[in-house]
């Protein structure tokens, strides 16, 4: 719980299980996030292991996020939770 138990680093890591995605296109996904916590929420992911960052060398700047192996390894938490999520609102 301790890698995963805030309110974005799930939304972030079950964006991140189709592919890879570029950061401007990740944080997109989730219009409630702040650019400071995007920051700081994929700092600690990273940090955590379970997503890596990849720069390109490129102008201007390119850098993509995607799940390390240890990030795949939460897929059926992460598919499970929204399930829960959509099947709550049924009630």
């Amino acid at each position: 719980m301790n890698l995963i138990g805030t309110k974005w680093k799930p939304l972030i890591l079950f964006h991140l299980l189709e592919a890879d995605l570029r950061s401007g296109i990740l944080q997109k996904k989730i219009p409630d996030i702040s650019n400071k916590m995007f920051t700081q929420t994929v700092r600690e992911l990273e940090k955590d292991g379970l997503i890596f960052r990849k720069v390109y060398p490129v102008v201007p700047p390119k850098v993509e996020y995607g799940l390390t192996r240890r990030g795949h390894s939460l897929e059926i938490i992460l598919r499970g939770l929204d399930a829960w999520g959509k099947d709550d609102c049924n009630i």
